[in-house]
């Protein structure tokens, strides 16, 4: 009987220590210098994502948008090179700075983060191969920094993907 007792006012203190203790909620100013952490061009930031995005449920408090389209209407792997993490992360930063309505203001470390991410992928490869895979970053980091804000058109999405054959051919 007392061991009842003590499992029902044991249950009944984590009840109340569970109400009246709830998790602190995150605030924007919190919120935006994660996500500022998490778009920068160079590879501590890259890391940090990558492990994020690894175990977003550890990041549940933040609501990010984790969604992708990846590379949207281009290639995901061009030629054979790997673009999805750049653009995952890429995606990742265009649509939680629209969410806090800041994306005017950091669209441009964001893609300047996507190319730095795309280099990282050309790193891995040598002579022509690693030439061509540069030329394809550059034409789609040129692609983001004119059409990312916009509402692309399928004449501009052929645009981009004539641009990416010329530039792989000239390589």
């Amino acid at each position: 009987m007392v061991r009842r007792s003590f499992i029902a006012f044991a249950l009944s203190l984590t009840t109340l220590f569970g109400l009246t203790l709830p998790a602190l909620a995150v605030t924007l100013e919190q919120k935006v210098a994660v996500l500022s952490s998490f778009t920068q061009p160079t590879s501590t930031s890259a890391s940090n994502w990558r492990a994020a995005w690894q175990n977003q449920t550890a990041w549940a408090d933040y609501t990010f948008d984790w969604s992708t389209d990846l590379c949207s209407s281009s290639p995901d792997q061009p030629l054979g090179f790997d673009f999805r993490m750049p653009c995952r992360r890429h995606d990742f930063g265009y649509r939680n700075y629209k969410a806090v309505n800041m994306f005017p203001a950091n669209k441009s470390h964001v893609d300047d983060a996507f190319y730095f991410d795309l280099l990282q992928v050309c790193a891995g490869y040598g002579g022509i191969s690693k030439a061509t895979c540069q030329g394809l970053a550059w034409t789609y980091y040129q692609a983001v920094k004119q059409f990312g804000a916009l509402n692309v058109t399928s004449k501009q999405i052929e645009e981009i993907r004539q641009t990416v054959e010329r530039n792989s051919l000239n390589v």
